[in-house]
């Protein structure tokens, strides 16, 4: 197992970039691409980076030119051969491949497009242009290069012991968490966190302590690279992008309202039938259910990722039992800023009412609160969307109102046009 405290003290990095691997990024990112690969190849597509803490002064603590020297690096891998088998051997059911060869020639001949950074007060103004499969596979790494090189920062303040002592009671605190889960005997948990993770080996680490941890409980990671190392299963189905950019790309208020469902008949092409969770959240998720056509009852299961978990959860099982499905055999995933009380809690409540599984993210990969005596360390809320697809600017909606996105012009008609009504506001903290 590696000394983090060691590596980090003797090589201050040098021998570990950000991002290791095309593969360090998040499963479902890689389902969705080639979906879009198929459907959508040639959307132009803009993502742009966000940051919900404008506090926290991410222009001032990381250097520019690092950030540069990093970002360079990521664009200079390619897939690895042994990255490729890994690929090509994930199955359904071990039926068929996850991948197909088209995709995975593609993907193996692939060079990220290059990317555009500038100043802009105290924050960085970090955009990402292009064919949107290409462009979309910036999101993760570049969100995990800027999460890290904050953390780089603070830690290259600390002294050797002050390390090992930050590292043990960060191992300890999780190691607690984790005997907590340990409670519940029907939990399914995966490792969500690659996004604002504290670091690619603290990360690898939190996934180790899971699987002693837990066992059977630990389901699998997000992270393809770890879940190829550590011999895991790789966890993942869609994201709010498909919709948001389908969305702009409708031709009329018909189209865009058509554009959730248009996103998950091709998914449902693309998979054969399988991964069918549905997350209805990108628009609101009271006006998708309301107007989703029957066949998507017979899905498998949503993913609950804004607003408030049990409302979210009540309501999808008064829609599958409104519309003649037996709500025991569905299964709910929260994923939404998941900790250990939230996630015990949401257990107790619907274990025995629908299938439940969590995806822990940023507070398991990311949570030294309390740690450092200023507070440097703690995690915060910063995303990579997309913003604009052919010319045409994007809206994300949410469960939450403090989560939309987009020109205000275009959130009050998407909210028009999708029947969205008065919101409860939820705190961001991740």
């Amino acid at each position: 197992m590696v000394d983090i405290a060691a590596r980090v003290w003797n090589h201050k990095w040098k021998i570990d970039p950000i991002i290791r691997s095309l593969i360090d990024t998040d499963f479902y990112k890689l389902l969705m691409c080639q979906s879009i690969f198929r459907n959508r190849p040639d959307a132009q597509v803009t993502f742009s980076l966000v940051n919900r803490n404008t506090e926290i002064p991410l222009a001032k603590i990381i250097d520019e030119g690092e950030l540069r020297e990093q970002l360079d690096h990521i664009r200079s891998l390619r897939l690895r051969r042994g990255e490729s088998t890994w690929l090509r051997g994930n199955m359904f059911y071990g039926k068929r491949q996850m991948f197909t060869s088209k995709f995975m020639e593609w993907f193996e001949d692939l060079k990220l497009p290059d990317y555009h950074l500038e100043r802009v007060g105290d924050q960085y103004a970090l955009t990402f242009e292009g064919n949107w499969p290409e462009v979309m596979l910036w999101e993760i790494p570049a969100l995990s290069v800027l999460m890290e090189l904050r953390g780089r920062t603070e830690l290259d303040q600390l002294a050797q012991f002050e390390l090992q002592v930050l590292y043990a009671r960060a191992m300890t605190k999780l190691w607690e968490k984790i005997e907590r889960l340990k409670s519940d005997r029907s939990l399914r948990i995966a490792d969500f966190g690659t996004r604002r993770r504290h670091s690619f080996l603290w990360q690898d680490w939190c996934v180790q302590a899971m699987v002693e941890g837990l066992g059977e409980s630990f389901v699998g990671t997000s992270n393809c690279l770890i879940a190829k190392n550590r011999d895991l299963e790789a966890i993942g189905t869609n994201g709010h992008e498909m919709p948001m950019i389908y969305a702009a790309l409708a031709d009329s208020d018909t189209g865009l309202i058509q554009a959730p469902y248009d996103v998950l008949k091709d998914w449902h092409d693309e998979h054969d039938g399988n991964l069918r969770i549905i997350l209805p959240d990108t628009f609101g998720t009271k006006g998708f259910l309301e107007h989703a056509p029957d066949w998507l009852t017979q899905w498998t299961g949503i993913r609950i990722d804004s607003g408030d978990p049990f409302e979210g959860a009540e309501s999808a099982i008064r829609w599958w039992r409104d519309r003649g499905e037996d709500p025991s055999q569905k299964l709910v995933i929260f994923s939404d800023g998941l900790d250990v009380d939230k996630i015990l809690e949401l257990s107790r409540r619907f274990s025995d009412r629908v299938k439940v599984s969590f995806g822990w993210g940023t507070l398991l990969t990311n949570d030294f609160r309390g740690l450092t005596s200023d507070n440097c360390l703690d995690p915060f809320s910063l995303v990579c969307k997309a913003v604009c697809a052919n010319g045409r600017m994007t809206v994300k909606l949410s469960d939450n109102p403090n989560k939309a996105m987009g020109p205000k012009t275009e959130i009050e008609r998407y909210k028009r046009l999708f029947k969205v009504g008065s919101q409860t506001p939820q705190q961001v903290l991740v």
